[in-house]
């Protein structure tokens, strides 16, 4: 694996990492009944995470222009599914990192609600005092939460398969469509700029479908009608949802990649 493509890996992990650790901001904001502040929280984490996406795309356009003219994009293929490999990982790692997360993110609620100010809160997080921090609020996850995953969820199927699906656009998006620039590159413009177009169907769906429940179910919890244990397993299975999806996202590649090319010359 060369230089590049270590790095492109990187970003893509470190993007997958925090759009798993977003929801732990969901919790949090239960735990200190700061829900403004943590939904505030949230869409900042989901837009780092959505907005640095963008930044891959350079990276992987370069990628695909030097293995043109150099003629070996019969490995191009190989390299975006180790892309895809990585954020599957990074979102396995953020998953477990959520008991982890929502500790710090209560911390930072806290920390807000008394400073108001992001950036202090931010440059705090390099001082001892946040290190310190980060090392009181590192938390494994417990065994009997595994085993509570059985028990109802607050969310059905459906959401979880929209989740799912939205997910695997959302990862493969950008890949599939430089990918297709790749396989048909008399329109590889036409081809990059349609992912726009699929990630903005995902965001639809995210939008539409799955954060609406999330947000109702978060007010449940505060009014008392749904159990906090409930809410924090739902957070889990959203988050084993977009496991699944990243997972999936490696069948769609090639596929959606070909779809794309072929829509690229017609339009």
């Amino acid at each position: 694996m060369d230089r590049q493509l270590v790095i492109i890996c990187l970003l893509t992990a470190g993007i997958n990492l925090i759009g798993t650790l977003a929801y732990a901001a969901r919790i949090a904001g239960v735990r200190t009944g700061r829900i403004a502040m943590s939904f505030a929280l949230f869409n900042m984490l989901v837009l780092v995470s959505r907005t640095s996406n963008s930044f891959l795309g350079p990276f992987l356009a370069k990628r695909i222009e030097t293995r043109i003219a150099n003629g070996g994009g019969a490995s191009l293929a190989h390299d975006f599914r180790v892309v895809l490999t990585s954020a599957t990982l990074a979102v396995f790692v953020g998953i477990l990192l959520v008991p982890t997360g929502q500790r710090l993110f209560a911390r930072a609620i806290g920390y807000f609600q008394q400073h108001r100010s992001t950036g202090r809160m931010l440059l705090r997080t390099a001082t001892p005092a946040g290190f310190t921090a980060l090392r009181q609020s590192v938390r494994v996850p417990a065994l009997a939460h595994l085993r509570d995953l059985a028990r109802p969820r607050a969310v059905g199927w459906g959401v979880l398969t929209a989740n799912v699906l939205a997910q695997a656009l959302i990862t493969v998006g950008v890949l599939a469509s430089l990918y297709a620039g790749y396989l048909n590159p008399e329109f590889r413009v036409t081809a990059s700029q349609l992912s726009a177009v699929i990630n903005g169907f995902a965001t639809i769906l995210l939008f539409a479908l799955i954060d609406p429940q999330l947000s109702v179910m978060t007010d449940d919890v505060v009014e008392g009608r749904v159990d906090a244990a409930l809410f924090r397993r739902t957070i889990v299975w959203v988050s084993l949802s977009r496991l699944l999806g990243t997972v999936l996202a490696q069948i769609f590649f090639v596929p959606a990649a070909m779809l794309i090319a072929s829509i690229a010359s017609r339009v």
